[in-house]
């Protein structure tokens, strides 16, 4: 595999439409809702990055095919892609489906078994959805079947080996309701069409697997980057001696973990290439 893109960009707003570094008084539009909801951090910093990637590789076209494998309400992609993208949406969930209102097509299907023609799109988009399908690899099989020369895949997933992946594979579905609702504050949390939703974890979202199915089947890393989850500093402003002990019991993990291993990196993008 080639050397990964790794381009480090401040916190200062990041104006996607025109493709270039804005000023700190950028106009809030000029990103998605997906982006101004993140607090500022490791998360919000490798999203810019991703936008940055995304519109580079994709700027020579005039209208792109993407498709998205599972999709709410909110999308990931940066505002300039958006505006000049047909989208297709494939979710298994009826709400889900419903509260799309930026797709141009909908598809009540399963991301693990519907299939279209090959070659079809310039990008596919699978964003925290792989680790809630017991079936990743069908999944994936399909997203590269899907996918035209020198597209690209987008994946944000969580970090099944960081803290906060080992309390989500190993705690019931009732408690992660009722940690969205009590701790992040989220009252219809588990309601229909609303996360969480039950986890899986296939051993296909842990990174490393993740990655070495990529090179065997055509598929090259350009962007990989693991960072802390935006929960943390959600944490730390809405419950400040919780987020204190958390810290505490993390270093602690981390003292006794190999060099640079941090377990407060909860998530990952992942931008792989078509070869």
């Amino acid at each position: 595999m080639s050397k990964t893109f790794a381009p480090d960009f401040s916190y200062a707003p990041f104006d996607t439409t025109a493709g270039s570094q804005a000023s700190a008084h950028a106009r809030p539009f000029a990103h998605p809702q997906s982006l101004l909801e993140l607090p500022p951090g490791e998360a919000r910093k490798s999203l810019l990055t991703v936008h940055e990637i995304l519109s580079a590789r994709l700027q020579s076209k005039s209208e792109i095919a993407i498709y998205e494998a599972g999709g709410g309400s909110t999308s990931f992609l940066p505002l300039g892609l958006l505006h000049r993208a047909h989208v297709t949406v494939v979710d298994i969930d009826e709400d889900q489906i419903r509260n799309n209102d930026y797709a141009q097509e909908k598809i009540l299907g399963d991301v693990q078994t519907h299939r279209f023609e090959p070659g079809s799109f310039d990008l596919v988009i699978c964003y925290n959805v792989i680790e809630h399908l017991p079936d990743t690899e069908s999944a994936l099989l399909g997203f590269c079947e899907a996918l035209k020369q020198d597209g690209l895949i987008l994946i944000g997933a969580p970090n099944p080996r960081s803290l906060s992946g080992v309390v989500t594979k190993y705690t019931p579905h009732w408690f992660h309701v009722w940690y969205y609702r009590y701790v992040r504050g989220i009252e219809n949390a588990g309601l229909p069409g609303e996360a969480p939703f039950p986890t899986f974890f296939h051993p296909l979202v842990t990174l490393s697997k993740l990655e070495a199915f990529a090179g065997t089947h055509g598929l090259e890393v350009i962007y990989r980057k693991e960072y802390e989850s935006p929960r943390f500093p959600e944490i730390r402003a809405r419950k400040p001696m919780l987020a204190r002990l958390i810290d505490a019991s993390a270093a602690v993990m981390n003292f006794f973990l190999p060099e640079k291993t941090d377990v407060r990196h909860g998530d990952y993008h992942l931008i792989l290439r078509k070869r």
